[in-house]
């Protein structure tokens, strides 16, 4: 055990030091790989961005439904390496005329299974962002594609590289908490009553058709595209597949409890108000709050948040409460972590966020390792089974509050048990004339 405070963090330094290390030697072969970005929107950029700084990746195709995404990309790409991509609408195309090596999916979540699973099958290694899907059996479909191709599949989970997450893990993993009873998971902000914003025509040239893809066709409506499609159920999982995916991520890295047993939700709109999607005009549908219990053999772990009141009561507004014998630990974004001794004559340890600024996250060790898993053969950090089981949670949390009732869960199994109605929910009918993947 630590004994004081300089102690913990000279440790914690020295293990981070030999962390990076595999991401440098990674990051220095000379082999480049022939990358596509499909979902040109801002955070697939980021994560673009990345790839091209990493010196390992030759973008060679862009894919968007949106033609002025695609000229603004390809315009970056070009100026920062001299790279002309070309531009596609359509990812089968793509796919079959490129032959990627390395495919980058930032695309709303409803389209994350879709693309991966044919782009591992086209035989690229991918890069998919978080949740892994919006229902629990596409999710599933990605990791048995995965397995079968043989290729290697990062989630965007960037919180499994960042210095600060691999120091706190560190600090808990050697007892630092005592004996743990309880994790709560947590992201709250502002907010009032939402106003509905009348639907309009998509943007010149965009095909919206195909925007939605398998999900429901629903009006164009800008609290939609770009960006606001997070808060509609048709096409995400609201503020917990969003955040909630990330902290119950950390939960399950740190602890190694893999499955919940038994699920609840409950929330609502008192504040935004109801759902509006008459034809004229639309609001988001997501619940402007939310709670989550998640049953674990002796762990209660918790998902919360809230679109109003903020949390400026508390010292933190997001990210994990870890309860234990000896104390607190706080597991945060920007503010780092700390850890809250429970006796009165503890000390109180806190370590600084470690970033990469301007976005706040660390995206570069994320890809470095993703590079380096390629040329290793390996499993990355943030590897698809891992990723599918912070999304099962994501994703039972919402289908508990969808039917209003707890659900009992099968991990191993992926299934739910004695409940018909909800194991059938695991997927949904998807729009033609596309198919849903087979698990």
């Amino acid at each position: 055990m630590f004994t004081t405070r300089r102690q913990f963090i000279q440790t914690a330094a020295a293990a981070g030091a030999a962390l990076s290390a595999p991401f440098i030697l990674g990051a220095q072969r000379d082999q480049k790989f022939r990358t596509a970005l499909i979902g040109c929107g801002w955070w697939g950029k980021n994560v673009l961005h990345e790839a091209m700084a990493s010196g390992r990746c030759k973008v060679t195709a862009l894919c968007d439904v949106d033609p002025s995404k695609l000229e603004v990309t390809g315009d970056q790409v070009n100026d920062q390496t001299g790279d002309t991509p070309k531009p596609y609408k359509d990812f089968r195309e793509l796919l079959d005329r490129e032959k990627p090596e390395v495919v980058i999916v930032s695309t709303p979540d409803h389209w994350h299974a879709l693309i991966s699973i044919a782009a591992l099958k086209a035989g690229a290694n991918v890069y998919v962002e978080k949740p892994t899907g919006h229902t629990i059996n596409e999710s599933l479909a990605i990791v048995k594609t995965a397995r079968q191709t043989g290729r290697v599949v990062q989630c965007g989970l960037h919180r499994r590289v960042g210095p600060h997450y691999v120091s706190a893990r560190k600090f808990f993993q050697s007892g630092g908490v005592g004996e743990l009873g309880m994790v709560r998971c947590f992201a709250d902000g502002g907010g009032g009553k939402e106003l509905p914003t009348a639907n309009a025509e998509p943007p010149d040239g965009m095909d919206w058709n195909m925007w939605c893809g398998p999900g429901p066709l629903r009006p164009f409506n800008s609290k939609l595209h770009p960006g606001g499609w997070r808060h509609f159920l048709d096409y995400a999982n609201g503020q917990l597949g969003d955040w909630g995916v990330h902290w119950l991520d950390q939960m399950q890295w740190f602890t190694g409890h893999e499955h919940p047993r038994r699920v609840f939700s409950t929330g609502g709109r008192p504040i935004k108000g109801p759902v509006v999607n008459d034809g004229h005009a639309q609001t988001t549908d997501m619940p402007d709050h939310q709670v989550v219990a998640y049953e674990f053999d002796n762990l209660t772990v918790t998902w919360e948040h809230r679109f109003f009141a903020g949390n400026n009561a508390e010292k933190h507004s997001i990210g994990c409460y870890f309860y234990g014998t000896k104390g607190t630990l706080h597991v945060g974004w920007r503010d780092g972590w700390t850890f809250y001794p429970t006796s009165t004559r503890g000390q109180v340890i806190h370590e600084k966020a470690q970033l990469q600024e301007p976005d706040g996250h660390n995206i570069k060790l994320l890809w470095a390792d993703f590079m380096s898993a390629i040329d290793e053969n390996r499993k990355p950090v943030a590897d698809i089974e891992p990723a599918h089981r912070a999304s099962t949670m994501v994703m039972l949390g919402m289908l508990s509050l969808k039917l209003k009732r707890a659900l009992e869960w099968d991990g191993p199994a992926d299934k739910i048990l004695n409940d018909p109605e909800a194991n059938s929910m695991l997927s949904r009918p998807y729009r033609g004339p596309w198919e849903y993947p087979s698990v």
